[in-house]
């Protein structure tokens, strides 16, 4: 009986407790054999104790894993080995807390995405749909709520009669309760620490400069309703800086980045996001690229290559997915990339670029070039720009704010203008040494005068 092991197949010279993992493997796969009393070639070499084994197998199986297998004693040239028959189970079987698989030939235990992602196709109850304890309707952030209200009305998702129900209706309707108690989407959707039931469920931001060096950082933190409608602010008032321009007159700020563009990026993260592996989603911000990562779990057969194809939905987790398309936030037919794509054709940069190693997304926007080496670097983290012309167009600025109120100061100006004081205090020295403009009187009571 030459066979090499296999998917199905495992040889064993002879007992030992340990196998009941091995058993375990075969139950949450496609099912197997044992041999026990062979070699690692199929070889029978027989046991001693095949009486004794055929009733204490049996039982151990049964006690430490719940199921039951056929176990059978066989002869070959009269020596006696033991075939254990293990059957697929339809729900998940563990030993000792432990969760093994059979992959080809070999035994894998399986720990955090993948054990998550395991038990949610053996019991179809995936992890945001998972009821939660201690924790009710009236405990949920009362922001959090009024800002999916305000979404869902604003993107027309939902009419405001749809929404001017009591909030546990509400949550009804969306498919966030089971059995009378909170599932754990609503509570990472609309509780102010979901914490308290999940760890990293909040957003890093980081401005790194060369390499390694983190010149800034935050941490937001919050409901996912409340992250959601926080983090794209933060991101392009304090770590990115337009380049300004004027066309004829009127003030253009072009980011490097496509706001649209990162939103749907950063939204999707927070959707789809594999929450159980307690990993924070991560942003990177670098002068010449952005980084947005979180840990996901595709659907089988799912590559980098598929995001970037026209594909069906398949949220990870359809609770959450539900609820942040009904506010606006993601795209219900698998749209949200091809408009990230679009997104950033309109600013006239490349697609984005996404990889997938192990459990980790990454999506990368690469920066306008002309935006990026326009940037005055600030300490204050203003929007500077030097484009062509705009020493020009700064000056017509300033004549109109001082031709409305000849008072104004040169820190009122910059405040107004949303520039440094110091590039407005150059600007006017330049202006008065032109004979455009004269100050009239002193700093304290003094007024400008247009020449």
């Amino acid at each position: 009986m030459l066979m090499a092991e296999s998917q199905n197949i495992e040889w064993k010279e002879s007992w030992r407790d340990e196998y009941l993992k091995w058993i375990c493997g075969f139950a949450n796969a496609q099912g197997g054999r044992i041999y026990i009393g062979t070699r690692d070639d199929g070889t029978v070499i027989g046991v001693d104790d095949s009486k004794k084994l055929l009733e204490d197998i049996p039982n151990k199986i049964q006690n430490t894993l719940g199921i039951i297998a056929d176990v059978n004693l066989l002869s070959d040239n009269g020596l006696d080995y033991i075939e254990i028959v293990v059957s697929p189970s339809s729900y998940p079987v563990n030993y000792k807390g432990e969760y093994h698989y059979r992959s080809g030939s070999t035994k894998q235990q399986l720990r955090g995405a993948a054990l998550t992602q395991f038990i949610g196709e053996k019991t179809g109850l995936l992890w945001d749909a998972v009821p939660v304890d201690n924790i009710g309707v009236t405990d949920l952030d009362r922001n959090s709520l009024d800002i999916f209200r305000r979404e869902a009305v604003k993107k027309k998702r939902m009419t405001k009669e749809d929404l001017d129900i009591p909030d546990e209706e509400l949550l009804d309707h969306l498919d966030l309760l089971t059995d009378g108690k909170l599932k754990r989407a609503a509570v990472m959707l609309f509780y102010k620490k979901p914490g308290r039931i999940i760890t990293g469920c909040y957003v890093k931001i980081g401005k790194f400069g060369k390499g390694s060096d983190l010149q800034y950082q935050d941490t937001i933190e919050g409901s996912l309703f409340d992250i959601a409608d926080r983090v794209i602010d933060l991101i392009y008032t304090k770590y990115l800086k337009a380049a300004i321009t004027y066309e004829h007159d009127v003030r253009v700020e072009t980011y490097p980045f496509p706001r649209d563009g990162v939103r749907e990026a950063v939204y999707n993260a927070l959707g789809h996001n594999n929450y159980a592996d307690s990993v924070p989603i991560q942003i990177r911000i670098e002068d010449d690229a952005m980084y947005i990562s979180n840990n996901c779990i595709l659907p089988k057969d799912w590559t980098a290559e598929t995001l970037m194809k026209p594909h069906k939905s398949m949220p990870f987790n359809p609770s959450i997915a539900n609820a942040f398309y009904r506010a606006g936030y993601i795209e219900a037919w698998g749209r949200g990339i091809q408009k990230i794509c679009e997104a950033c054709r309109e600013l006239g940069i490349p697609d984005p670029e996404y990889t997938v190693l192990g459990n980790d997304l990454t999506v990368k926007f690469t920066a306008l070039e002309r935006a990026r080496i326009s940037v005055l670097e600030d300490p204050k983290h203003r929007n500077v720009g030097l484009e062509g012309g705009l020493e020009v167009g700064l000056e017509k600025d300033i004549l109109k704010i001082i031709s409305a109120n000849p008072s104004s100061t040169m820190a009122e100006i910059a405040d107004e203008l949303n520039v440094t004081k110091r590039t407005i205090e150059r600007t006017i020295k330049r202006m008065r040494e032109q004979g455009k403009i004269i100050r009239r009187g002193g700093k304290r009571y003094g007024y400008w005068e247009i020449l």
